[in-house]
């Protein structure tokens, strides 16, 4: 597996606009990544499993010149200063757009959550983001440009249906960050925003929730359904597009009208 920083070769894929996901390993992240390597972007997938993030690289392009995989703990902020040194050192160069999705979402009911458990969701989830936006936005801002797309939640909007009080306060933690990141680098041509996607159809959240549980929260889903990973990529694809300039500091409810506002 090549994990070697990405190579300038003189070729088009040189020119494509590169794409920094994390928790790119397996489903919505990969979902995004996929979306963005389909529509042109060179993308760096980034994931606490090393191995995972190279399989999952080397499935998009197996000679790593438009994909490549990463190991990067989101708790770190080293980890992201070297993320962006490795970029550079390939010649890649700074991301056009960062995707902050990895997250830890667990379901302990609420009076049983320890405050250890509380601190570990906490800091994957909501410090990552923090760390992503610090590190990478400030790269973009000194670049002049940038799209950074962050995955919220409905449960940072409503409280959440299955997930734990510490995933839904670390999603509503992000829609706050959204805006404080949206307001520091607007003027520097970098864009923050976010989705807050509903249940998804992925395997995690079938793993997560009780078959019998998971079909009670679809009867409370207006339009009855599960989301598609895939449409809340389609839907961080555009707000990555270049011409998304004039959003900024949003948050995209994607949710079969649970939440409606």
């Amino acid at each position: 597996m090549n994990t070697a920083a990405p190579t300038a070769a003189p070729t088009a894929a040189t020119a494509a606009p590169v794409a920094l996901v994390t928790g790119a390993a397996a489903g919505l992240g990969l979902a995004i990544a996929s979306e963005l390597h389909a529509a042109g972007h060179r993308v760096l997938l980034t994931d606490r499993d090393a191995a995972a993030a190279q399989a999952a690289a080397a499935a998009l392009d197996a000679s790593g010149r438009t994909a490549r995989g990463l190991a990067l703990d989101v708790l770190h902020k080293a980890h992201f200063e070297a993320a962006l040194a490795h970029l550079h050192e390939g010649g890649w160069g700074t991301p056009r757009v960062l995707v902050n999705n990895a997250a830890l979402t667990l379901t302990t009911p609420v009076m049983q959550i320890s405050p250890e458990e509380f601190s570990r969701v906490s800091d994957v989830n909501l410090r990552g983001c923090f760390l992503a936006c610090q590190v990478l936005g400030a790269a973009m801002a000194a670049a002049g440009f940038g799209r950074i797309v962050n995955v919220a939640s409905l449960a940072g909007q409503n409280g959440g249906t299955a997930s734990g009080a510490h995933y839904a306060a670390s999603k509503a933690g992000i829609l706050a960050l959204t805006k404080v990141f949206a307001r520091a680098l607007a003027g520097q041509g970098v864009t923050v925003n976010a989705v807050a996607p509903g249940p998804l159809d992925l395997p995690s959240v079938h793993a997560m929730v009780p078959a019998d549980r998971l079909a009670q929260i679809v009867q409370t889903i207006p339009v009855q359904r599960l989301g598609d990973a895939r449409f809340i990529a389609r839907a961080v694809l555009l707000l990555a597009d270049e011409a998304a300039a004039s959003v900024t500091g949003a948050a995209w409810d994607l949710n079969g009208g649970l939440f409606m506002r």
